[in-house]
């Protein structure tokens, strides 16, 4: 175990994150590596877009989850209301570890909590998620060339979107220009989060974690992985 992850358990610690005990009600079996946890995502998002979701949260799991939790992915979500991994991709609650910020950008915040999630939970699976019709994304084209002020602290988000996915000043196709933007944005968290942390960086060296990203279509609910 390196310094880097001993400071994170320790900074856990010292926050009031329980190192619990790992909840036993995530899955009947949890995937134990990177590949696995892709394979059970990519079946889950099958079954609800197939509308044949197996996932249940009785009472009876409640103490378990209260004990401990054992996410074997973690992901960068959308803010946008109509995208939940947990749903999407069929997974009872204590399966995914998810952070949630508009335009699923990354920012130290999300970073730090992804470190935790992986050294210190054993998430092997990083997903960055975009989305169909994404606000942010669409805002950021709208405002890539334009003098007009967005409130308040908007224009420090979208900023991390136009660059450099909304570069075109003149897209042929809104539509398929905006579903790009979209895809590029997805995408370019990844190598930003290696870059942004010598955790994960490490993890993903060594073999113990994957980052992956890609796109759900809000319509079908399909989610297409479009970088690994």
């Amino acid at each position: 175990m390196n310094r880097l992850t001993l400071l994170l358990m320790a900074g856990a610690m010292a926050c009031g994150l329980a190192l619990a005990p790992k909840a036993e009600t995530t899955t009947t079996q949890l995937p134990q590596t990177p590949d696995e946890a892709i394979a059970e995502l990519v079946a889950g998002n099958k079954r609800y877009v197939k509308n044949k979701a197996e996932s249940a949260n009785p009472p009876s799991a409640r103490p378990a989850l209260a004990a401990g939790q054992a996410p074997f992915a973690a992901f960068i979500r959308c803010a946008d209301s109509r995208v939940s991994p947990e749903i999407c991709f069929d997974q009872p609650l204590g399966g995914l570890f998810v952070t949630g910020i508009a335009g699923n950008i990354v920012t130290p915040e999300v970073v730090a909590s992804l470190e935790y999630t992986v050294a210190v939970l054993g998430s092997k699976l990083i997903v960055i998620m975009g989305h169909s019709s994404c606000g942010a994304v669409e805002a950021a084209i709208q405002f890539r060339n334009t003098t007009n002020e967005l409130p308040g602290s908007l224009p420090m988000l979208i900023d991390q979107i136009i660059v450099p996915c909304t570069l075109d000043s003149n897209p042929k196709d809104p539509n398929k220009y905006l579903a790009d933007a979209v895809t590029c944005n997805a995408n370019k968290g990844i190598e930003q989060l290696i870059n942004r942390s010598p955790v994960l960086a490490e993890a993903v060296k060594s073999g113990k974690l994957k980052i992956i990203a890609g796109v759900q279509d809000l319509g079908s609910g399909k989610f297409t992985i479009t970088k690994q």
